[in-house]
């Protein structure tokens, strides 16, 4: 079972948040649909990184780390090899 973290952006401001999920395309609906209370004022949202892991806990590190990267460093993030989206 793949684990997943995730970017949004939103369309209205460009902001980012940043989030674990098993199925970020429905964890994006959940967002685009008012769901989150921090996301449903920034309607709507697009995916703009995605990044697997094998285990729940790797992931988690790994979004608990970008929570603290400042907009330059998710720009950037965002162009990287890193972020699976690039590869399709």
């Amino acid at each position: 079972m793949e684990h997943y973290v995730y970017i949004i952006e939103s369309e209205m401001d460009g902001t980012f948040y940043k989030g674990y999920s098993l199925n970020p395309l429905k964890r994006l609906e959940a967002h685009n649909e008012g769901e989150t209370e921090f996301s449903a004022m920034k309607i709507p949202w697009k995916l703009v990184f995605l990044q697997s892991y094998a285990s729940k806990k790797e992931a988690l590190i790994r979004e608990r780390a970008l929570k603290k990267y400042s907009r330059s460093q998710i720009e950037q993030l965002l162009l990287s090899t890193k972020n699976e989206l690039n590869k399709e």
